[in-house]
Formats: C-alpha cells, structure tokens, sequence
C-alpha cells in the first residue's frame, strides 16, 4: 500500500535548500553592531544592506515554491484501477 504523502522526495530537497539560503541570508546579515563607545561602518555595507536581504528572499521564493511544486505520481495505474472497480 502506498503512502499518500503531500511532499514528495523533490519537495523535501527544494525546502531544505531553501532553508539553507534563508540561513546564508541571515549569516551574511549578521556581524559586530555599533556600541556607544565605537562606531563600527560595517553596519552599512554592501553585503549588509543590500545582498543579504536579496539572498533571504530567495531562499523565501524557494521555499514557497518546495511547497507549490507538484510531486510526480509514478503509480497511475492504480488509481485507474480504482476507477474502473
């Protein structure tokens, strides 16, 4: 008997794939802040402001799309089969 599953294997790959380029995301997002005592300029650079939130939306995107896609039924025949009895 088989399971009826909403994810398939390709779904499962898809979502941790994305999940992994979420986490890159925030990783490049993260690092040393500004204190009262020093003022630190990396908190506005490039990779900070601009690539990272990118990243994250991607991994976002792909995570919506692990859950869009359709996984493939390889066993048409039985669900023929219980059509016809």
């Amino acid at each position: 008997m088989k399971n009826n599953l909403a994810f398939g294997k390709i779904n499962y790959l898809i979502l941790l794939l994305g999940i992994a380029i979420v986490v890159i995301g925030f990783v490049l997002m993260s690092g040393d802040g500004t204190t009262e005592e020093a003022f630190n300029p990396d908190i506005f650079s490039a990779t900070r402001i601009k690539v990272a939130p990118v990243v994250c939306l991607v991994g976002f995107l792909t995570v919506i799309a692990a859950v869009l896609v359709k996984p493939r039924n390889n066993d048409n025949d039985s669900d023929n089969k219980s059509i016809e009895e």
